[in-house]
């Protein structure tokens, strides 16, 4: 008797250990899910806000604005508000989170800008923007016009279309030379003549040959017959 009042007792005690342990779960996955929901805001609507309204009303939710690169054409929403945005207006999203939005470049511009001047970069950004085609970019290398710059485009300045064509100055191509055959060529003496002429010559190395005298090319590089440029590289190696 005295053993079934033992097993009996020892049984209370696993079932309020296991329902305290129950408790304890039950209670944890509450809390956590209260402190999970207590860190989520509501997105805000940020379509037709400024870049600085759309900023100020995140930061009121605890939120962060990343602005992303290039603006879209809208017919609807005027330039330089916010015309769509990511997590949609209305989702849940946890504090500290940062939400994109492209800003509107307005509606489709049918007045060619004036691109004649301006970097190739920032031509195609502004061409980009105002929501017109590049039909062709062709290049020129001349020296009577910085590097890189628009020279010309077609159609000109405040005519009316919706493409443009623009030519880019490259700049003039510098004086080039073929690289000569130097294998078998003394190379101190072939060294001399081409450092002369503006090239950087290096020893890279030097080997035993038989029959050769030391001090004559084995190897170079570029190999012969390559298109070099002064200021370039040359290495050498010879004999030893």
């Amino acid at each position: 008797m005295a053993f079934r009042t033992r097993v009996w007792s020892a049984g209370k005690l696993l079932m309020l250990a296991g329902a305290l342990l129950l408790t304890y779960v039950l209670f944890a996955g509450a809390a956590m899910r209260i402190a999970l929901r207590a860190r989520e805001v509501t997105v805000p609507q940020l379509a037709g806000k400024t870049v600085n309204e759309a900023s100020a009303l995140l930061a009121d939710s605890g939120l962060s604005l990343k602005v992303e690169e290039g603006r879209r054409l809208d017919a609807k929403v005027p330039a330089g508000q916010v015309v769509e945005q990511e997590p949609a207006a209305g989702l849940s999203t946890r504090r500290e989170r940062s939400v994109k939005v492209w800003i509107s470049a307005g509606p489709r511009s049918t007045i060619v800008p004036t691109l004649v001047g301006e970097s190739e970069r920032l031509a195609q950004m502004r061409v980009q923007q105002e929501g017109f085609a590049v039909r062709a970019l062709a290049e020129i290398r001349s020296s009577e016009y910085p590097v890189g710059t628009v020279v010309a485009q077609n159609p000109p300045p405040k005519s009316t279309s919706t493409e443009v064509a623009m030519l880019v100055n490259r700049g003039e191509r510098g004086a080039t030379y073929v690289m000569p055959d130097l294998i078998g060529v003394n190379g101190d003496r072939a060294a001399d003549l081409l450092r002369a002429r503006g090239f950087r010559v290096a020893v890279v190395g030097d080997h035993p040959y038989p029959g050769v005298p030391a001090g004559v090319i084995l190897r170079q590089n570029p190999q012969a017959a390559f298109q070099i440029a002064p200021g370039e590289a040359i290495s050498i190696e010879v004999s030893r």
